[in-house]
């Protein structure tokens, strides 16, 4: 980590000259690669490998109505992954707030960022020992991992203001989600090696499964020396309480700052809808997959392997859409292909894997797109010097209140015991979230946060 303080940083802020805008580059550089680092947890772990092993590992340890009984309640085997990532996003809200009050007010955003990364990629390690009946081990490292992730990505996001000016935010946020989908892909390249071939290697399936999800920790850490050494704390002026003693009051003070900004809200509340549609179908996917359409794990890996190189091009491609018809109308698009895909999901035929290809495809394509452009739209949105505690909120919406839908759909499951109905059931967020965000007014919610409005949004 680089020795550099809040104490010897720059003010926040973005600066002129040719020697500002060079560092302002090694900056943005060394912002990419956290997403490079953490990526490959949301994409081996969270994605393909966790939730089909945790609930074959619930299955081994359930008795013979198909139940487990984490503290004495019942809970349907199936829908133990699902609660756990409600369980954990729970967590995120309770620390979210604290964290990111503590950023604004020390300016020292990068200590805590090591912080939360490393707790994390230490849980995700940890699930190497993820094995026999330990469900409750898988569940509680997945709740650690997941929070923390949420935590970590409240700063990354923070940094986006003070490394990119108004008019390049929808391209730097859209190579860094391209760096962390050019990450995932490689890394499943790698997973698929070892998985399909752990027989020629001396491993069980299981231990293969396992080093594939530890890997994912040890990836994360290791690269987010990167830009624990490229990112810079900005000085901020001092006064006021402890910062981590006053999370929770400053939270409170952010919610009533943020009653002063209610087209900021606006989309806040439309986003906190349809992004808890799109992070379900992320964690919940290849559980449908295996449980509902009966395919084998090479064909997941595959098919998300799919999904990320296709989310590289669409994460650049919908940013060029968003200079030609701005970030509003272009999220609202993949919106509608978004509502698509459940549909089609839904009607999508056992044991064909062709079929489930297509759909990756469909998703890669919208995916990351639509999560770097809602970022950059919010970025305009944030007041100067609220960016920490403005964006904690966003990660609430992105992952920290992303617990409704995967509740909606662990319940649907544990009451019907079909996750086709689980999946059909989240349509509503994005039908929902699209109407929230169209009637929202974007350039009049950049004017009134006081920031610059750029030419095309």
């Amino acid at each position: 980590m680089s020795a550099e303080t809040a104490d010897t940083a720059e003010p926040t802020g973005l600066t002129t000259g040719s020697a500002d805008a060079a560092s302002r580059r090694r900056e943005q550089r060394g912002w990419y690669f956290y997403d490079f680092a953490c990526s490959v947890y949301s994409t081996s772990v969270l994605t393909v490998f966790l939730g089909p092993y945790l609930t074959s590992v619930a299955k081994a340890a359930a008795d013979a109505d198909g139940f487990v009984h984490p503290l004495g309640i019942p809970v349907r085997a199936g829908s133990l992954f699902a609660y756990a990532v409600s369980v954990s996003v729970v967590v995120a809200v309770i620390v979210m707030p604290v964290v990111g009050a503590a950023a604004d007010r020390t300016g020292r955003k990068k200590p805590l960022l090591a912080a939360a990364a490393y707790v994390g990629a230490t849980a995700t390690t940890g699930m190497f020992f993820l094995d026999g009946h330990r469900y409750l081990l898988g569940a509680f490292l997945l709740i650690v991992a997941n929070a923390s992730v949420s935590v970590s990505m409240v700063l990354y996001n923070a940094y986006l203001p003070q490394i990119a000016g108004p008019d390049e935010r929808d391209a730097v946020s859209s190579r860094g989600w391209a760096f962390g989908y050019t990450s995932g892909a490689f890394v499943l390249v790698l997973n698929l090696v070892l998985y399909t071939g752990h027989d020629s290697f001396g491993l069980s399936e299981s231990d293969a499964v396992r080093i594939c999800l530890a890997s994912a920790g040890v990836w994360w850490g290791a690269f987010t020396v990167v830009p624990l050494r490229r990112l810079r704390d900005r000085r901020v002026t001092p006064g006021g309480e402890g910062a981590v003693g006053s999370g929770w009051r400053q939270l409170m003070a952010t919610l009533r700052d943020m009653r002063r900004h209610p087209l900021t809200l606006s989309f806040l509340l439309a986003y906190l809808v349809y992004n808890d549609g799109v992070q379900t179908v992320i964690s919940q996917a290849s559980v449908y997959g295996s449980e509902e359409l009966g395919l084998d794990q090479t064909t997941l890996i595959t098919a998300v392997l799919l999904v990320q190189v296709l989310a590289v091009a669409g994460a650049l491609g919908m940013g060029r859409l968003a200079r030609v018809y701005g970030a509003k109308r272009t999220i609202l698009g993949s919106l509608v292909v978004w509502t698509l895909i459940l549909v089609a999901g839904y009607f999508l035929p056992a044991d064909a894997p062709v079929f489930f290809y297509l759909l990756a495809s469909a998703i890669g394509l919208v995916l990351g797109g639509s999560q770097a452009l809602s970022r950059s739209l919010f970025s305009h949105l944030v007041p100067h010097g609220k960016e920490a505690e403005y964006f904690s909120a966003y990660e609430m919406s992105d992952r920290g209140l992303s617990w409704l839908g995967p509740l909606v759909f662990g319940i649907a499951y544990q009451l019907t015991g079909s996750y086709r109905d689980a999946i059909i059931s989240l349509v509503i967020f994005f039908v929902v979230g699209s109407v929230l965000l169209a009637r929202v007014p974007i350039r009049q919610a950049v004017a009134a946060a006081g920031n610059p409005v750029p030419e095309r949004i």
